[in-house]
């Protein structure tokens, strides 16, 4: 039977029909149509299932889950993790990315979220009191925001000796491109990432 006989049976409109039937069978719609967004982990193992009780708290945005959208960021990550179990003699000495999905659009419902889109003032304040540990946490499901790579903890580094003022600092870090992260710090926040499979790589 040719498609000239079946339009004539079936009728345009439902050759149409079977047409997209079709098509949603051999061109399924993609893993990550509703969970838009990907985030990365380096680490030096694979995390399937984050779990806060891991979490060191005196990092740029405190006690969390760190992630990013920057695959190379989450590349670097793993490899300095990696270095770091090598010095301690920790035995898991892999290198792997994991990779999530995450359903942007979940922000709106019910969950608390810091966002710092510069390195300002503000971040600035938040990055130091949580290396310093002066900031419980707890009102925060989700903080997104530049990260404080090697660079900038130089620079932070630097304000703490004495080298920089705080508008010095933040003048030297808006100069540069940072990466972002995204940190979940608690378990609602946690259950709305998706794990999607990792990457080893090469240290």
């Amino acid at each position: 039977m040719n498609y000239t006989q079946l339009e004539l049976e079936l009728g345009v409109s439902d050759l149409l029909s079977v047409c997209a039937d079709v098509d949603r069978r051999l061109f399924p719609a993609p893993i990550n149509e509703t969970f838009a967004m990907t985030l990365y982990h380096g680490s030096n193992i694979i995390v399937e299932r984050p779990d806060l009780r891991f979490s060191v708290r005196a990092l740029d945005f405190g006690r969390g889950f760190y992630t990013t959208t920057e695959k190379r960021q989450a590349v670097n990550f793993a490899k300095k993790v990696r270095e770091r179990a090598l010095r301690t003699g920790d035995n898991a000495t892999g290198c792997f990315v994991s990779i999530y999905e995450f359903d942007e659009a979940a922000l709106v419902s019910g969950i608390a979220v810091r966002r710092f889109a510069t390195p300002d003032e503000e971040w600035f304040d938040f990055v130091m009191a949580n290396r310093r540990e002066e900031i419980p946490g707890g009102t925060d499901d989700i903080i997104i925001g530049p990260v404080a790579n090697d660079t900038v903890y130089r620079t932070l580094i630097g304000f703490e000796a004495g080298l920089y003022s705080k508008r010095r600092a933040i003048q030297l870090l808006r100069a540069r491109k940072l990466c972002d992260q995204w940190t979940f710090t608690s378990e609602k926040s946690l259950g709305l990432l998706r794990f999607a499979g990792s990457m080893e790589v090469t240290p």
